[in-house]
């Protein structure tokens, strides 16, 4: 089993939308589950974090690679370039170029590398919209996933994510209940005992036309404004924000 862990990415790896304010950055997330697992009864395990929110592909991997490289991991998990798919022109060909060189770079170490699809959307009406791209950019995946020898964890596939209670109120990331649901998908694809359970939340209520009318003027009004405004001011959420665990360490 890995004895050094590094975890590559953006807010989903560092864990944004499960706070924690006893965790770096005051998030938990599912990197840091998974790492917890691995560390239970094994005291040479170690774990870094090297993911920052609202990074996009080509920051991810030129700030992040070199760095997870240099710590000498023997499993390493990436994502990237959900960021990049929401901005209005994405060139997925291209982004997915470097993204195959970077995973060719992982798995040449002979490292456990850990790759994601993208989540389907189609339960959200914005994110609805971006079915298409998702579906090109989780191709790319699934073909680079393939050609080197990783293993993947198929979130398209994860139907149970479809339901937004596990999703915090941004709409953009995943909960408490949502980031153990990783956790436990990323576990089992490296064949990893663990006592992580998924919640079982039962149907789900049908909100009215009026509170979903309600709701959604409140999500643009907390959320989604604030997002657009970073985007024209050329700001990020992750400015200014070091990496949750830069080092590998015991967790």
């Amino acid at each position: 089993m890995s004895k050094r862990l590094v975890a590559v990415g953006d807010s989903f790896t560092e864990g944004v939308g499960d706070d924690d304010p006893a965790s770096p950055n005051g998030v938990r997330g599912w990197a840091d589950r998974v790492a917890e697992v691995l560390a239970a009864g094994d005291e040479e395990f170690r774990y870094a974090n090297l993911a920052v929110r609202g990074r996009l592909l080509r920051p991810i991997l030129a700030e992040q690679v070199e760095p997870a490289l240099d710590l000498k991991p023997d499993l390493v998990t990436l994502y990237a370039g959900g960021n990049d798919l929401m901005r209005p022109k994405v060139d997925i060909d291209a982004l997915m170029e470097l993204y195959d060189d970077a995973v060719a770079r992982l798995t040449a170490t002979g490292a456990v590398v850990v790759l994601f699809t993208g989540v389907d959307g189609v339960g959200d009406a914005l994110f609805r919209k971006m079915r298409g791209r998702v579906a090109i950019y989780n191709e790319f995946v699934r073909e680079i996933s393939a050609r080197h020898g990783t293993l993947l964890v198929d979130m398209w596939a994860m139907r149970q994510l479809r339901d937004r209670r596990l999703w915090a109120p941004d709409r953009l990331h995943l909960n408490s209940l949502g980031h153990q649901e990783i956790a436990i998908a990323v576990l089992d694809a490296l064949g990893a005992a663990h006592p992580l359970e998924g919640v079982a939340l039962g149907p789900a209520e049908t909100a009215t036309a009026r509170i979903r009318r309600r709701e959604n003027l409140r999500w643009a009004r907390e959320h989604a404004l604030p997002w657009v405004g970073r985007r024209l001011r050329g700001e990020s959420s992750g400015d200014n924000l070091r990496p949750k665990r830069p080092e590998l360490g015991p967790y």
